[in-house]
């Protein structure tokens, strides 16, 4: 199985994103009901593998339609802000 890659971020004050890429080797999103990024923070250094895009390493919304058993089958994903949260911008409820 290949971990889902995050396409785009939009999220340019967080420590893993390099001109809208993340460079996290992977990232977690939600708990059991919202999309949020739960690997975004802040820093004035920024982190990650020069070379390395980010995949999806768990989504924890159980209720999104891409989630199967905890693994994101969309074919890539966004993350951006939606009311002042890092969410997945490719979140659809089921």
């Amino acid at each position: 199985m290949e971990m889902t890659k995050v396409t785009k971020c939009e999220i340019t004050d967080c420590a893993y994103n390099i001109d809208n890429i993340c460079h996290a080797m992977a990232i977690t999103i939600g708990d059991a009901v919202h999309p949020k990024c739960d690997t975004f923070f802040q820093s004035m250094i920024k982190g990650g593998g020069g070379d390395c895009v980010a995949g999806v390493g768990a989504c924890k919304v159980s209720s999104c339609v891409f989630n199967a058993s905890f693994e994101c089958q969309a074919s890539g994903i966004s993350v951006g802000y939606r009311e002042s949260e890092p969410d997945c911008l490719m979140f659809s409820s089921s």
